[in-house]
């Protein structure tokens, strides 16, 4: 397990990911995001698709096995890189407490 953080400090990524969210990411993003996917799943933000190819709603894991996602109501998207930023976003916020545009 890495004891690597993500800090205000990696800023810089941001805007890598902001332009490509899904693909290959340099190795400075691809720390952050590694971080963000090896958290606790208790409460960890993910995407639960919801009409395949169109549709994707923001959830929250229960960090219990058997639990169902609780889906987060009004947090829909038709578009897959929209819906990975706004994932981005706050896990961004979890781990460093500040807030992305």
């Amino acid at each position: 397990m890495s004891t690597y953080k993500v800090s205000d400090q990696d800023h810089s990524v941001v805007a890598e990911f902001n332009q490509t969210p899904i693909g290959h990411h340099s190795p400075a993003l691809q720390r952050v995001l590694n971080v963000f996917r090896g958290e606790s799943t208790r409460d960890k933000y993910v995407l639960v698709c919801t009409k395949p190819h169109q549709e994707w709603t923001l959830g929250l894991l229960p960090g219990e096995p058997g639990k169902p996602v609780k889906l987060l109501k009004g947090e829909i998207f038709t578009n897959l890189e929209d819906a990975e930023r706004e994932v981005f976003r706050r896990r961004w916020k979890k781990h460093t407490g500040g807030a992305l545009e």
